[in-house]
């Protein structure tokens, strides 16, 4: 693969954000504790403003990593929050002006342009469920009506006076943390926090399982022998192939450690045991449209199409070529009558095992020239194969 695709690509995309986010909350946590601070700008910047910009900076390298989630699911939102974030995090280590911040700065800065390079692939807009939706408006409202209750009622209670007293109290309670540095004095106030509790955490619950459920889902997949579509979303310049059999084996095997590809099969038995020799493998119909479109057919570089059902086969390819038509499919016709078929279908190159070992043993029985080391080549190739097994 070439290099500048990796580095310019949807990969680069994850990855470097993510350096972004860990190094951003390292060097914030580093310069909050720190007592002294030293660097380019220490006697220009206030000692105050380098340990604000360290909690803030802490605070923005946690905001990266969730926008991260969103750009391996290539949200739109995700790829605007990130593009405002790795100016924000340089900016911040600029002004911390420590040794540490330095390599934060840099990558920042360097992450921003491939940023820009792949606005397109983040095309995607925010698809939340009702179950995600109903969660989040149960916190946001837990936790309006807590603090709005709190502030209405905060003479009758220890030591709330400001909004935001009445917010951390909200927060603290509902998440059943509770310092005990803010208490009701009445008992209406105790009442009221009876119901801050009860309300705040069962909207903590739903949240929770908002969360927990695709992590669920995840864990379900991969027993399947299936992948996730933030997997999915990852391949490009890649190559899919089209079902599974024994043909396909050793196409695999060439395959592995050469470029990247992924095996689209219905069988779910096949495809746990591709799975847990960590090859990637969808468990569908390649004939259907929605699995190619899964698989990133769009993006790849190649199809393969090799198993013993001629059909079978012709049907994937069609679907392939449809939504791909400058894709180049490669097939293999179990049976001879079937190589014009497949190409018809819309394969670019269509190889009969059969018409080949056929034409090397003619050939070989004729003397001609090269076919015998031809013919030891790949039965070297074979005897290699048997002796692994």
């Amino acid at each position: 693969m070439d290099w500048s695709r990796e580095w310019l690509g949807a990969r680069a995309t994850i990855l470097l954000p993510t350096l972004v986010a860990v190094l951003s909350f390292a060097t914030g946590v580093v310069n909050i504790g720190a007592m002294t601070i030293s660097g380019p700008l220490a006697d220009v910047v206030p000692h105050s403003a380098q340990r604000a910009a360290g909690f803030t900076g802490a605070l923005t390298g946690f905001s990266l990593l969730l926008s991260v989630v969103g750009l391996r699911r290539r949200l739109r939102v995700a790829w605007y929050s990130t593009v405002v974030l790795l100016p924000v995090s340089a900016l911040q280590g600029i002004v911390q002006s420590s040794a540490f911040a330095v390599p934060l700065v840099v990558l920042s800065l360097v992450s921003l342009p491939t940023m820009l390079l792949n606005r397109r692939r983040f095309d995607r807009e925010v698809d939340l469920s009702t179950a995600q939706l109903a969660a989040g408006a149960a916190l946001l409202g837990a936790q309006v009506y807590g603090t709005v209750g709190t502030y209405a009622l905060r003479d009758e209670f220890n030591n709330v006076s400001t909004l935001t007293d009445a917010f951390y109290y909200t927060l603290v309670t509902a998440s059943t943390v509770g310092y005990g540095d803010l208490t009701p004095a009445t008992e209406q106030a105790t009442l009221f926090a009876m119901s801050v509790v009860v309300l705040g955490t069962a909207s903590f619950a739903i949240a929770l399982g908002s969360l927990l459920g695709p992590a669920i889902e995840k864990r379900l997949s991969e027993a399947l022998g299936n992948m996730t579509e933030a997997q999915l979303e990852l391949f490009e310049n890649h190559v899919v192939v089209l079902g599974y059999g024994d043909l396909t084996e050793p196409i695999i095997d060439e395959l592995v450690g050469t470029t990247d590809f992924i095996v689209i099969t219905p069988d779910p038995d096949t495809a746990a045991r591709l799975q847990q020799r960590d090859i990637a493998v969808l468990t569908a119909d390649p004939s259907d449209e929605e699995p190619l479109e899964k698989a990133g057919i769009s993006d790849a570089r190649a199809a393969v199409a090799a198993t013993n059902n001629d059909a079978q086969d012709a049907l994937a390819i069609l679907t392939a070529h449809n939504l791909n038509p400058d894709l180049n499919i490669v097939a293999a016709a179990t049976e001879r009558e079937n190589v014009e078929k497949l190409r018809r279908a819309g394969a670019n190159t269509v190889i009969s095992p059969a018409l080949i070992g056929g034409h090397l043993l003619v050939q070989s029985a004729l003397g001609r020239e090269g076919m015998e080391n031809i013919a030891d080549h790949l039965l070297d190739i074979e005897r290699e194969e048997d002796a692994e097994i």
